[in-house]
């Protein structure tokens, strides 16, 4: 029999693709355990693959697989990792292949030791970085970005590890948040912008640990102490923990869609609450774009928390009027396509009770390409839904991102090539509104002041793309010590 298949990647399709997390813990006796814990709580952030190096001071130990990391890090695995110190890392691709081969952390061999990488975001000038090295005969064992950062350092002429880093990083352009690992040191490093999250915390066994967000806190019991700052680097050893302001000062430009999609709402990012701003941005989307409804459901479960602000700032009662199932793998139906929508289908489910015969608002965070949205709208007018109005709590998404999350390219989007009506019409429904991008600052700018990156609703990118010049830098990391407690 003929079968064809519907991944969870085809159901994703009309969702921007989640980035990476990292997690890191220095000084603690269970630390691959640690680590494990804390990427299980941001496997929201990459599903591709997962890795984790640990150290025991003289030697890196290395396990990597393909999948989430419940199915991934046997017993018999995780007690390989041995050492007090680990890094780890969650894996969506956004440059490089799905292979075994890419997932992180990356491990290398230099002049310089072993050392290992772990890396969320996206270096806009990898490739031409790339192209000069194999040029002058590095060979590269990957095809992520991530490998021209150990490649740097590698050809770097200095002995001391952090002077090797900050030149490498001097060269680079982009975004990243990096947590690396020696038998030595364990560093965490932002770049000068900021674009991805960064936190940093402590356990009372005196231990400091690194991850993308606090939600990974919350489950190895540590206590946020604050972000690691745009353009610092943190570097954890025996005699403490340093901080260093080594790169040139930049404008901020924090990612806004990790408030408005990526971050999970019971994280705090960016110092301030996901679940607040996400909230507030519902709030905002009512007061500007109101509707006579009977009812405010969400498309969950990234948009809940907008829902249920709009819910409270319009007056309009809140139900989960979709059930969205949260076990999908790989499914496999008959080419005819017997049952209508399968895809939609079997992410989720309406709940007929409460839309039949309502004048329904549908809340979402986003639209890319508009597929999916379309088959939700029918399958609420299946469902008996006598109206049915659209509510985006952000502004059209217009523009890819190159900075770490994996938006279609400006023809896939339907915000970048039809007016408003034309999307009204495909997605057949009475009314559909965004906020505009001064409403989505407002809203974000009564809990954090500006200097976000909003380039996937503007197409103004705050970092130019290209080979960066290099410029003359020595001694790094002898002049900006700062002493932390």
């Amino acid at each position: 029999m003929n079968l064809f298949s519907i991944t969870k990647e085809t159901l994703e399709s009309d969702k921007p693709k989640d980035e990476c997390a990292i997690f890191g813990i220095y000084n603690c006796e269970d630390a691959a355990n640690f680590t494990y814990l804390g990427l299980y709580s941001q496997q929201h952030r990459g599903q591709e693959s997962s890795g984790i190096v640990s150290s025991d001071g003289v030697h890196l130990y290395r396990y990597a697989g393909m999948g989430l990391v419940s199915n991934i890090f046997t017993e018999s695995k995780m007690s390989e990792l041995q050492g007090r110190n680990a890094i780890g890392h969650n894996r969506y691709s956004t440059t490089g292949a799905s292979f075994l081969r890419n997932a992180q952390p990356l491990r290398v061999e230099s002049h310089l030791g072993p050392i290992s990488l772990a890396h969320n975001g996206n270096l806009v000038n990898s490739w031409d970085l790339r192209n000069r090295m194999e040029r002058e005969g590095s060979i590269f064992q990957t095809t992520i970005d991530s490998e021209v950062i150990v490649h740097l350092m590698a050809k770097c002429k200095e002995e001391n590890i952090l002077d090797a880093l900050g030149l490498a990083l001097r060269e680079i352009k982009g975004a990243y948040s990096l947590l690396i690992l020696t038998p030595r040191y364990l560093i965490a490093v932002r770049d000068p912008n900021g674009f991805r999250p960064l936190v940093m915390g402590k356990r009372t066994d005196g231990s400091v640990v690194f991850a993308s967000e606090t939600c990974a806190f919350d489950i190895t019991d540590t206590n946020y102490i604050r972000d690691v700052e745009p353009g610092e680097m943190v570097v954890v050893d025996h005699t403490g923990l340093k901080s260093y302001y080594p790169f040139q000062e930049a404008k901020p430009s924090l990612c806004i869609f990790e408030y408005i999609y990526f971050a999970r709402p019971d994280s705090y990012i960016f110092n301030e609450s996901v679940y607040k701003v996400r909230k507030q941005l519902g709030k905002q989307l009512a007061r500007e774009l109101p509707v006579e409804a009977d009812v405010v459901i969400p498309v969950p479960d990234s948009a809940n928390i907008a829902a249920l602000g709009y819910s409270e700032e319009s007056g309009i009662p809140y139900e989960n009027g979709l059930i969205r199932s949260h076990y999908i793998g790989r499914t496999f139906i008959e080419p005819d396509q017997k049952i209508r929508d399968f895809g939609a289908k079997i992410k989720y489910n309406v709940v007929r009770e409460v839309v039949d015969g309502k004048r329904v608002v549908i809340v979402d965070d986003s639209i890319m390409r508009g597929t999916t949205s379309r088959k939700i709208i029918k399958m609420l007018r299946l469902a008996g839904a006598k109206e049915v109005h659209m509510r985006i709590s952000a502004p059209p998404t217009v523009s890819p991102c190159y900075y770490g999350i994996d938006i279609p390219t400006h023809k896939e989007l339907i915000a970048a090539t039809h007016t408003l009506d034309e999307i009204k019409k495909y997605l057949r429904v009475e009314s559909i509104a965004y906020l505009t991008v001064d409403s989505m600052h407002k809203a974000v700018a009564e809990h954090k002041g500006g200097g976000f990156c909003d380039a996937c609703f503007t197409a103004n990118y705050p970092v130019e793309f290209g080979s960066q010049d290099q410029g003359n830098q020595k001694s790094l990391f002898q002049e900006y010590a700062v002493e932390e407690s």
